[in-house]
C-alpha cells in the first residue's frame, strides 16, 4: 500500500500552526539583562577612624610629665593598626571602683574599636598621672558622656579598696574643653590629695585623664593634660 504524503497545502498550514509555538516557547523563559551597574561595595564602618598606633602618638611624651616621673610599663599599651568590635553594654549599677583605676573610662560600658593608654608615676611621691583615649563609631563618643554623667550621681560615693574608707565623688561639666568634657572629682578624708578625672569628647575620640599630682585634687595637671592630648589628635586626624 503506497505511503500517503500530505499535500502542499496542509504542510504549509501546519508550518503556520508550529511557528506561533516555537516563538511561545522562546519568549517563555525569564529574559536575563546585562546589568552595566556595579554592586557598591558596604561601607567601612572604621573610614576615617584612628587605630591604637595612631593614637599612641597623641598621647603626651615623656617630656611634658615633671622631674621624677617615669611611665610604668604594665600600663602601656593600645589597640595596634587593627580595629576592635564594638559594643554598649552599661550597667545598672556599674562598679564604682572603677574610677580609681586607671582605666576608669570603662565604668560607662562602652567599648570603643581603637584605644591607647600610658600611666607615668613619680617614684618621689607616688602622684599618678595616667592618659587614655578610645575611639567609637558614629556618635557613641556623645553616649559616653552622657552616661559618666549618670555615673556621677549613681556612684556618689564607694568604698576605697585601700584604707576602707568612703569616696564622695562630684561631677561637673568642664566647658573650654573639646566638643564636651565632664570632670570627676574623688575625695577621701583619708587621702593625702584627691584625685581629679576628665573625660573629653573630640569628634569620635574620647580622651580620659586621671591625675592626683599637685595639692589641688590633681585638677590643674589633669586639665592641662587633656587639652595637650586633643590638640595632638587633631594632627593626627589630618594625616588620616
Amino acid at each position: 500500500m503506497p505511503m500517503l504524503h500530505p499535500s502542499r497545502t496542509a504542510k504549509a498550514l501546519l508550518a503556520a500552526a508550529v511557528l506561533p509555538l516555537a516563538l511561545a516557547a522562546c519568549s517563555s523563559g525569564t529574559t536575563v539583562q546585562p546589568s552595566s551597574a556595579k554592586t557598591k561595595p558596604a561601607k567601612d564602618p572604621n573610614a576615617g577612624l584612628l587605630t591604637g598606633a595612631q593614637l599612641k602618638k597623641a598621647l603626651a611624651p615623656a617630656s611634658f610629665f615633671a622631674t621624677g616621673f617615669a611611665v610604668d610599663p604594665s600600663g602601656a599599651r593600645d589597640s595596634g593598626t587593627t580595629y576592635t568590635p564594638p559594643s554598649s553594654s552599661p550597667a545598672p549599677k556599674p562598679d564604682c571602683s572603677l574610677l580609681s583605676g586607671t582605666s576608669w573610662i570603662a565604668i560607662t560600658g562602652d567599648s570603643g574599636v581603637s584605644f591607647a593608654q600610658n600611666d607615668y608615676v613619680s617614684k618621689n611621691t607616688s602622684e599618678d598621672i595616667a592618659q587614655e583615649v578610645d575611639t567609637y563609631r558614629g556618635t557613641t563618643s556623645t553616649t559616653v558622656l552622657t552616661h559618666l554623667e549618670k555615673t556621677a550621681t549613681t556612684c556618689a560615693t564607694f568604698t576605697d579598696s585601700d584604707t576602707h574608707t568612703k569616696v564622695k565623688v562630684t561631677g561637673a561639666t568642664t566647658p573650654g574643653l573639646g566638643d564636651a568634657a565632664y570632670t570627676l572629682t574623688l575625695t577621701n578624708s583619708a587621702w593625702q590629695n584627691g584625685t581629679t578625672l576628665i573625660a573629653v569628647r573630640a569628634g569620635t575620640d574620647v580622651v580620659s585623664v586621671l591625675s592626683t599630682a599637685g595639692h589641688d585634687n590633681g585638677a590643674a595637671t589633669a586639665k592641662k593634660l587633656a587639652t595637650r592630648i586633643v590638640t595632638s589628635l587633631k594632627g593626627e586626624h589630618q594625616h588620616v
